[in-house]
C-alpha cells in the first residue's frame, strides 16, 4: 500500500479508535481523546514509545498542574494572577514558535488558562478537566500504536553525506535577529489571542470552557501562518466545522449507538484525511482542514453532553458557533493589527536609517 494511503487510513482511523474507547470507557470529557489523536497522528512518524508517553504524561501533568498553582491568586490576587497568566502564555508560544515544541507549549497554555479558570469554581472541577486531558492524552497515544500495527511508515533510510548540500543549507539560514525579532512577534500575537479569551472564561468557566480550547487550538496555528492567508484559514475553518458538526449530528441522530458514532467518526475523518493528505485536490493546506476537523469536535463533544442531559442541542450548537466565530475573528483582528504595527514599525526604522 502506497504510503499517502497508509497515513490517509491512519490518521481517520486513530481519532475515530480513541473516541470509541474514551466514550466506552466513560472517561470526563471524553471528546479531548479523539482531538489529541488528530493532533498527534497529524503528524507522520512512529508513535511514541513507552518511556517517551511516560514522559509525556509527566510533562501534561506539570504543565497542567501550573494552572492549580494559579487558582489561589486568581482568588485574593487577581493583578497578579493575570500578570502571570500574560506572561506564561507568553513563554507557551515561546515555546512553539522559538523551540519547536509544540505538545509543551498547548497544554502550558491549557494548564494556565482552563485549569486555573475552573479552580475559581472548584479544585474539584480543576482536577477533573486534568484527569480528562491526561486521560485523554493516553488514549490517543495508545490509539495511535494499536492503528500503526496496521498502517506503519516506510523503514528509514540510510541518510547520505553532502557536502554541498550542507554548505548550502549553512547559507541559506537566515538571520538570527531577525528570527528573534520575528519569533517575538509571534509569540505576542498568539499571547493576544488567548488572553482576552481568558478574561470571558473567568466569568463563567462551565460555559466557555470549549471556546478556551479553540483559541489555544487558535493561537497555536496562528504561530504558523502569515496574515495574508489568516482570514481564508481561520474563518473559513471555523465556519466549514461548525457546518461539519451539524451534518455529524443529524447523521448520528439516524441510528444513535456508539457503533454508528465510531462509523460515522471514521467516514468524516477519512474525508478530512484525503484532503489532508492531497488525495482529494483541494486548494486548502493541511492545517486548513486540521482545524476544521478540530472545530468539529469541539462543538460536537458538548453536544452529545447535552443531548445526554436533556438540553436544546440546536440552540446550543449555535450558541457555540457563535462564540467559536467571534474568537476566530477577534483572532484574525489581533494578526491583521499586529502586522499592521510590525509593518509601521519598520517602515519607520527604514526612514530613519536612509535619513
Amino acid at each position: 500500500m502506497h504510503i499517502q494511503a497508509r497515513r490517509t487510513f491512519r490518521l481517520s482511523l486513530t481519532p475515530a479508535v480513541a473516541l470509541a474507547v474514551a466514550y466506552a470507557i466513560s472517561v470526563p470529557l471524553p471528546f479531548i481523546a479523539p482531538i489529541f489523536a488528530l493532533f498527534l497522528t497529524a503528524m507522520p512518524g512512529p508513535p511514541l514509545g513507552a518511556k517517551k508517553m511516560l514522559g509525556l504524561v509527566i510533562l501534561v501533568i506539570i504543565t497542567l498542574g501550573m494552572g492549580v498553582m494559579l487558582i489561589p491568586l486568581l482568588l485574593y490576587f487577581q493583578l497578579t494572577a493575570l500578570l502571570l497568566v500574560l506572561v506564561g502564555l507568553y513563554f507557551s508560544s515561546y515555546l512553539t514558535v522559538n523551540l519547536n515544541k509544540n505538545l509543551p507549549g498547548t497544554f502550558l497554555a491549557m494548564g494556565i488558562t482552563m485549569i486555573s479558570a475552573a479552580g475559581t469554581v472548584s479544585y474539584s472541577l480543576s482536577a477533573m478537566i486534568i484527569q480528562a486531558l491526561v486521560l485523554g492524552i493516553i488514549i490517543a497515544t495508545l490509539s495511535q500504536a494499536f492503528v500503526y500495527l496496521f498502517f506503519p511508515e516506510d523503514p528509514p533510510k540510510p541518510e547520505t553525506s553532502n557536502p554541498s548540500q550542507s554548505l548550502e543549507e549553512k547559507d541559506d539560514t537566515p538571520n538570527d535577529t531577525k528570527g528573534a525579532v520575528q519569533s517575538n512577534w509571534i509569540a505576542i500575537r498568539s499571547t493576544l489571542i488567548v488572553f482576552p479569551v481568558f478574561l470571558i472564561l473567568l466569568s463563567n468557566p462551565l460555559a466557555y470552557m470549549p471556546t478556551a480550547m479553540k483559541s489555544v487550538m487558535l493561537s497555536q496555528q496562528a504561530s504558523s501562518m502569515d496574515a495574508k492567508s489568516a482570514g481564508i484559514e481561520l474563518v473559513g475553518s471555523t465556519f466549514l466545522g461548525g457546518l461539519f458538526a451539524v451534518v455529524f449530528w443529524f447523521a448520528l441522530g439516524l441510528w444513535t449507538n456508539l457503533w454508528m458514532f465510531f462509523l460515522w467518526m471514521l467516514l468524516f475523518c477519512l474525508y478530512f484525511s484525503c484532503k489532508i493528505y492531497q488525495l482529494l485536490p483541494t486548494r486548502f493546506p493541511a492545517s486548513f482542514w486540521i482545524n476544521t476537523a478540530i472545530t468539529m469536535l469541539i462543538m460536537l463533544g458538548p453536544a452529545v453532553e447535552d443531548s445526554a442531559n436533556g438540553k436544546d442541542v440546536y440552540a446550543a450548537f449555535f450558541s457555540r458557533l457563535a462564540l467559536l466565530t467571534l474568537v476566530t475573528l477577534y483572532a484574525l483582528l489581533a494578526v491583521y493589527f499586529l502586522e499592521y504595527l510590525k509593518s509601521r514599525h519598520g517602515n519607520s526604522k527604514s526612514i530613519n536609517s536612509s535619513a
